[in-house]
């Protein structure tokens, strides 16, 4: 799978053209995610994300990035007679890859992208309440590497760039329990190149 997302990056990458634009920023931001999981009630979590990004192209472009993130979930199982609440938080290493289209000037700018994202779990912290230490073995069980999508508009104002993104995920975090992570994103860039 990640053979054909790379090799559908470098034909479109080619495809826009040797004489496209080229831009290069750093960009940070907040996004709020949640966990869904079978048989508990979730909540969300406000995390961060910080990092680069290049875009190839001005009117239809190519935008990778690589970027860290904080992100996780609450949940709470609401059963009774087991009942036990808890928070995981992650921090991840994410490579989207967003194929996207721009309207306007050169001063300002309105976008739509979307495409793969890959993320890679770098860290984690969890905590449970005392009678769900026993679940935590199973429902803590989490996979290293995810793959999803993102979706979203932009505008950019000169060098200053703004995003707003929904982030789902095709692969489960864990697949014992059907969790998966979506996440609204807001990010705030700013052009070098």
């Amino acid at each position: 799978m990640k053979k054909y997302l790379l090799s559908a990056a470098l034909l479109i990458a080619v495809s826009i053209s040797a004489q496209a634009q080229f831009s290069l920023g750093v960009k940070g931001g907040v996004n709020f995610s949640k966990i869904n999981a079978d048989n508990v009630k979730e909540s969300t979590l406000t995390g961060y994300q910080a990092g680069l990004f290049a875009r190839i192209g001005s009117g239809l472009y190519l935008q990778p990035e690589l970027y860290l993130s904080g992100t996780g979930g609450k949940f709470d199982s609401g059963d009774n007679s087991q009942s036990f609440s808890g928070k995981v938080r992650f921090t991840n290493l994410n490579v989207p890859l967003l194929l996207g289209k721009s309207f306007g000037g050169k001063d300002l700018n309105f976008r739509v992208m979307a495409g793969p994202i890959y993320t890679y779990q770098l860290d984690k912290s969890e905590s449970l309440t005392a009678n769900g230490s026993g679940a935590i073995a199973d429902f803590g069980n989490y996979n290293k590497s995810t793959l999803g999508f993102q979706a979203g508009a932009g505008v950019d104002i000169g060098a200053i760039t703004a995003d707003l993104r929904y982030e789902g995920g095709l692969s489960k975090v864990n697949s014992n329990y059907g969790q998966r992570q979506n996440l609204w994103a807001l990010s705030v860039g700013f052009k070098i190149l």
